[in-house]
């Protein structure tokens, strides 16, 4: 009887140790996915929407621009403290930031990095500078990506400016 319950006792703590390290197994698996490099042709999608956006923007085109944005009110845009909701709100909110092509300047991207969070998501983190005749921009950005389909879509975007440098703020006050 003795025998016998202490090899019950032994499945059932084998059972146990089992159901407790399988989660772990999995959490960390998962990590793992999510901490590789991305697919090479998830970066290619990736790197040639931005480049579709760079050239929209140069073009002065900020409906090309904004099209590779997910077309819903999920959106979400934040800067300078304040979060913009829906793909409409985000595009009136750059229609009244850059009324025209010369307020718009001349768009690049660098420091691109992209990070992989499954198979359907992706976000990016870079840096933006706009040469134009005021003063110049530039700043950080991270954009979250869905494929939910075949194509990727920016479903939130947080941009920071960098604070002016002093010879910018002299140039705008001449």
């Amino acid at each position: 009887m003795f025998i016998m319950s202490a090899m019950r006792l032994g499945r059932l703590a084998a059972a146990w140790g089992f159901l407790l390290v399988m989660p772990s197994c999995v959490v960390l698996a998962q990590t793992d996915q999510e901490t590789a490099p991305p697919r090479p042709a998830d970066r290619a999608a990736i790197e040639q929407l931005l480049e579709h956006q760079v050239a929209a923007w140069n073009r002065g085109d900020l409906e090309g621009f904004m099209a590779h944005y997910g077309q819903s009110d999920d959106l979400t845009f934040s800067s300078g403290g304040t979060t913009e909701r829906g793909w409409q709100a985000t595009l009136d909110r750059y229609r009244r930031r850059y009324p025209d092509r010369q307020s718009m300047g001349t768009l690049a991207f660098s420091d691109l990095e992209i990070h992989p969070l499954g198979h359907a998501a992706a976000y990016v983190l870079g840096r933006w500078t706009l040469r134009r005749h005021a003063a110049p921009l530039a700043g950080n950005f991270t954009l979250v990506l869905r494929r939910p389909q075949q194509d990727w879509l920016i479903v939130h975007d947080h941009t920071s400016q960098d604070a002016p440098s002093p010879d910018a703020v002299e140039r705008e006050r001449e």
